[in-house]
């Protein structure tokens, strides 16, 4: 049972649902996803991390960048079911159509400085 609850515990906040549906669209990096939500650094970090445990997001290391995009659900069968229903789910939904709408004008090269 304990697979199945970390993966609905790290979908219980509203901040890691909107991660999630940031990252079905493209690949993100920590600034990218901050700058998205308005939380400090920290806060996404700390979402990002729940996320990667509970096996709904990976992380690739690419040079000074981290990206994260969403797991392929290979680790955990539960994992793998809500990825594939969070597609489909909260489209229309108006904070989350907010915040992907505005995804093509946050691009690290703007905002991260490395």
């Amino acid at each position: 049972m304990k697979p199945f609850l970390k993966v609905m515990k790290a979908l219980s906040d509203p901040s890691r649902v909107k991660i999630m549906k940031m990252l079905q669209n493209r690949v993100m990096c920590v600034c990218e996803i901050q700058t998205a939500l308005g939380v400090a650094q920290s806060t996404t970090s700390r979402h990002l991390q729940i996320l990667e445990d509970a096996g709904l997001i990976t992380s690739k290391k690419d040079g000074l960048w981290v990206n994260y995009m969403v797991a392929g659900g290979g680790e955990s069968p539960y994992a793998a079911a809500l990825i594939g229903n969070l597609r489909h789910w909260l489209e229309d939904d108006p904070e989350i159509r907010r915040i992907v709408e505005a995804m093509p004008g946050i691009r690290r090269e703007t905002i991260c400085s490395r």
